[in-house]
């Protein structure tokens, strides 16, 4: 389990795992086509998009059972290292995999909007799960992808295909967000421990020895990832995760500047800013004033 394999080409997968090579830059194909590997970790040098039928047993997110149970997908981004092959006895999953490299999307619609598909960057208990209905529109997304593969490549190839991957990336956009929502009391759930984190990293030593906090501390304290996190705190409050944490502090800041006993600077230094001057200019720009000016007025 200690040696990493570099798949660095779509082909490089096929191979290790005996599947057909329609085309160098892209693949899909059914799971039970794989050949059994023995269990490693892998470098992936391209996006992979995995389908897989939840279909032993009750799957948990936390200490929640999932909402849905049909299908899963995870979403796997170029450079991050994932365990593949299977335990010794243990049977092949059932599902489909959809593979394609950056090269195939470079100057296409995809290529540019590729980062907005945040998913990529999530951990693998933040997958997506689907309804029936949900899960069929994407194995009909992956089954024309499928079949463009299939067909004499043209010049037309490249974008169709690209155009039908972005098809599915944004209806999977439409999925997510609808599991944000019927997760709401978990979200809610997330939201309480996010402000009681805020609250006692205010009340520690952190704020002394880290500075402010981060979107990333909050997320890796909650056993997130950065970019799921954010995109929960979104879809709850209508702010990104920094600004809900600036939101916090600037709360924090107009309490403490009624005590006349402190400093600005001696304020500004233990809410965690590295200078009073980053203070005063978070400040202005939060509240129209700057620090000295609000506390006159007030």
């Amino acid at each position: 389990m200690d040696d990493i394999i570099k798949l660095e080409s779509i082909s490089q997968f096929n191979t290790l795992r005996g599947v057909e090579t329609l085309h160098p830059l892209v693949n899909v194909f059914e799971f039970s086509n794989m050949k059994l590997i023995p269990e490693a970790k892998a470098l992936y040098g391209f996006y992979c998009v995995f389908l897989k039928e939840a279909i032993c047993g009750d799957l948990k997110y936390g200490c929640n059972y999932y909402d849905y149970q049909e299908g899963t997908l995870v979403f796997i981004a170029p450079g991050q290292i994932v365990g593949i092959g299977s335990r010794p006895g243990s049977a092949m999953p059932k599902g489909r995999g959809l593979l394609f490299h950056p090269d195939l999307i470079r100057g296409t619609s995809l290529g540019q909007n590729i980062k907005k598909y945040t998913f990529f960057s999530y951990e693998a208990n933040e997958a997506l799960h689907l309804s029936e209905k949900e899960r069929q529109v994407i194995t009909d997304c992956m089954d024309n992808i499928d079949h463009e593969l299939r067909l004499s490549i043209d010049k037309h190839s490249k974008i169709l295909i690209a155009n039908n991957i972005e098809l599915l990336l944004n209806y999977c956009m439409r999925y997510y967000d609808r599991q944000f929502i019927t997760r709401n009391l978990v979200n809610k759930d997330i939201l309480m421990r996010f402000e009681t984190l805020l609250d006692n990293y205010f009340q520690s030593e952190l704020v002394q020895t880290s500075g402010l906090p981060t979107v990333r501390y909050c997320a890796d304290q909650l056993h997130l990832s950065a970019n799921y996190f954010g995109d929960l705190i979104k879809k709850e409050t209508g702010k990104s995760a920094k600004e809900s944490i600036q939101l916090k502090v600037m709360s924090l800041a107009k309490e403490r500047i009624f005590d006349r006993s402190k400093t600005l600077s001696e304020i500004a230094y233990e809410l965690g800013f590295k200078s009073p001057q980053h203070f005063s200019r978070m400040f202005k720009n939060e509240t129209g004033q700057t620090p000295n000016e609000y506390r006159s007025l007030n």
